[in-house]
């Protein structure tokens, strides 16, 4: 197991997850907010818009909820403003980590963020503090039960993908940030609608963590991605087979 983003979570963490699907809404409708906001109301025209819809609908949310989530980021009913906002710190073990959110007030969240890397061991940088770990890219994610390994990775290489991982779960295409969108839109018009899209902060390099260590890290993450205001959290660090069946079975 190596690094961690949205599309990839120790196994142990997933009953945690399921228990957040409240927080996990309103993340979605943040998301889908600024990204109406900042580009067309029409998903159709605006990529980042499309899989913040893809990725409300995976999670059952109410097309009434999405719909009103677009109306008023594009202006057509009132609504809080969000900011974008990135900060980036270290954790145990000299672990690199991201943290994307959206906040309408960041003089709430930025000491809520420092307090999280403090009490969990860590510490916040400044800006562009850990950035150089880690590459900008595209991701596109299928369930790997709907299609076989073989057949996506060719098609992924054809529509543009420098890199494609299968696992148990998701076969995972990663592009250059300029070839997001005509990647993303030729594995959808071949397989359909995809389980996550989006542009991701991958880890150039990855930090080896024991047992203990992966427990310290993994725990910081939780607490930051508990947080009302963060989007994703990603850090570059990596744990052996033999360590995530540990923390598998804790």
């Amino acid at each position: 197991m190596a690094g961690h983003s949205q599309f990839k979570n120790i196994m142990h963490r997933k009953g945690k997850q399921d228990a957040r699907r409240g927080k996990l809404f309103t993340k979605i409708i943040r998301e889908i907010t600024v990204a109406a906001r900042t580009g067309s109301p029409d998903p159709a025209a605006n990529p980042r818009l499309r899989a913040a819809m893809i990725a409300g609908r995976n999670e059952n949310m109410p097309k009434d909820t999405i719909d009103r989530a677009i109306r008023r980021g594009s202006g057509q009913e009132a609504g809080v403003i969000y900011e974008e906002v990135r900060y980036e710190g270290y954790g145990p073990g000299g672990v690199a980590i991201i943290v994307e959110a959206m906040t309408d007030n960041k003089n709430r969240t930025v000491p809520d963020i420092r307090t999280i890397f403090s009490k969990h061991g860590g510490a916040m940088g400044e800006t562009n503090s850990v950035a150089f770990n880690f590459a900008r890219v595209g991701q596109v994610a299928f369930p790997a039960d709907r299609i076989s390994a073989d057949a996506f990775f060719e098609a992924a290489i054809e529509a543009g993908a420098e890199d494609v991982e299968s696992g148990a779960d998701l076969h995972v295409a990663t592009c250059p940030v300029d070839d997001f969108g005509a990647v993303r839109a030729a594995l959808e018009a071949k397989f359909g609608e995809p389980k996550s899209a989006a542009l991701v902060f991958k880890p150039n390099v990855t930090v080896p963590l024991d047992e203990d260590k992966a427990r310290e890290v993994i725990a910081l993450v939780d607490a930051l991605e508990d947080n009302d205001d963060v989007q994703t959290v990603t850090a570059n660090f990596e744990v052996s087979d033999a360590v995530l069946a540990k923390l598998s079975a804790a």
